[in-house]
This record gives structure tokens, C-alpha cells and sequence, in this order.
């Protein structure tokens, strides 16, 4: 698997850095849509043993980043427009409080940085890698929801863009050689927010990452299939013999 994972380091334990790299990759869209995750596969680009694999897919299963078969197997979530559309509900609400309490605490560094980041955008959705850009995305709004001050509006944050990360797989195969022909802005509304929050106009600020999300979504809904919703997670026989 060539998906750039690390050395775990040895000031953490190496359960938590298998989890927390693939976490990552979970929420940036490494993955597609029903891709099956072997423990064995894993262990070899980590260079560990099964154990701290296994815990690791345990963990993101109760986190309903993935699910288990009935064969043991982890798998990456299918996409659904059902699922899209509660996802996005949930982000709507929770992402747009977190932005508005944020926006006044931002620095004049910080909002430095956030333009740093959006012309980076630009540069990269020009030539450079979609996932790189998929990244700067979460970079530029996880820096306004962390401002916030809320731990627990990020964590909810947080948990919702792991369970995203199947649409932003899904996305990034569709929105790739739109970007390249330079058809379709890579920043998204970035330069909008950017510039309320300069304006120090906070509710204007909050609409504009909320209608960044929508526009997100209203784009996955037109290649996202309209499919009954999958069985129920069960993780609880995760890594046990059939």
C-alpha cells in the first residue's frame, strides 16, 4: 500500500500511531468507498505486528469510520446520498457555530496563515496532487474551528470529517481534471471567508463556510448513488475467526 504512512515514534505508543495515521488518511479521503483494509496489508506498510493494526480498525470501527464484515474484515464505508445529506446536516449546524465563535478569536497571524493556505490552494490545483489540496482544506478549517476555543465542537468536528471521508475520496476522482482544465475554483468560498473575517463581519463569516459545505454537497449529489443505506456496523467480532 502506497499510502506514505510514517515510522511510528517511539514518543508515542504504536497503537496510537497506526491509529492516528490512518485516522488521517481515513478523513482525507485515502481510501474509496468500500475498499476492504486487511490487517496483514496494514501491518506491512507500518512495519508492525497484527495487534496494534487490529486495535486500531477497533477503534475507528466504534467510531463508525469503518465497518466489519461478518467475516472479520474492515471496510471502508459505501457512499449514500442518505448519508450524505444527514452528514452534511449535522456539519451545517456544528461547523457554522464553531466558525462563528472562532472568527473573533482568529489572530492577525492566524488569519495570515488561513491566506497562506488558499494560495497554496490555488497553486496546487493548478499541478499538484488533489489529496495535498483535500488537505490544505482541512488545514484551513480546522485552523477557525479551533479558535473556537470549543473542545467539543471540534471533537464533534472532528468525528463528522472521518465519517466524511468516503464523499471526499468520491469527490476528489470527480473533481481532479475539472481543477486541471481550471474549470472549477480549488479554494472553494475560502476567499470569501477570508475576506469577512477581515471585515470582521462574523455572521458573514459563518455563512460563507456554510455555504462552502453546501456547495460541496450539491456536487457529491449529483455522483452519489441513491442506494438503500447498508447494514448496521458490527465490530464487536472484529479480528475473531468465522
Amino acid at each position: 500500500m502506497a499510502l506514505g504512512f510514517e515510522p511510528v515514534s517511539g514518543r508515542i505508543t504504536v497503537q496510537d500511531g497506526v491509529y492516528q495515521q490512518l485516522r488521517h488518511a481515513l478523513m482525507v479521503g485515502s481510501f474509496d468507498p468500500g475498499q476492504v483494509l486487511t490487517i496483514a496489508s496494514l501491518a506491512e506498510a507500518f512495519g508492525t505486528s497484527n495487534m496494534p493494526v487490529r486495535e486500531a480498525l477497533r477503534r475507528l470501527a466504534a467510531e463508525n469510520a469503518l465497518e466489519i464484515s461478518q467475516n472479520g474484515s474492515a471496510c471502508v464505508p459505501v457512499v449514500t446520498r442518505a448519508r450524505l445529506d444527514d452528514l452534511c446536516r449535522a456539519r451545517l449546524a456544528v461547523e457554522g457555530l464553531a466558525a462563528e465563535l472562532g472568527g473573533p478569536r482568529l489572530t492577525a497571524a492566524e488569519i495570515a496563515s488561513l491566506q497562506r493556505i488558499t494560495d497554496d490552494q490555488q497553486a496546487i490545483g493548478r499541478d499538484g496532487s488533489i489529496y495535498e489540496l483535500i488537505a490544505k482544506n482541512q488545514q484551513f478549517h480546522f485552523t477557525i474551528y479551533r479558535a473556537s476555543g470549543s473542545d467539543v465542537l471540534f471533537q464533534l468536528i472532528e468525528t463528522l470529517w472521518l465519517r466524511f471521508g468516503p464523499y471526499m475520496r468520491l469527490l476528489s476522482n470527480h473533481v481532479a481534471p475539472l481543477m486541471r482544465a481550471g474549470t472549477m475554483e480549488p479554494s472553494g468560498r475560502h476567499v470569501a471567508i477570508i475576506a469577512a473575517l477581515k471585515d470582521k463581519d462574523f455572521a458573514r463569516a459563518r455563512d460563507e463556510v456554510v455555504a462552502d459545505i453546501t456547495a460541496t454537497q450539491a456536487t457529491l449529489r449529483t455522483i452519489c448513488p441513491d442506494v438503500p443505506e447498508p447494514r448496521p456496523v458490527d465490530f464487536a467480532g472484529f479480528g475473531k475467526a468465522p
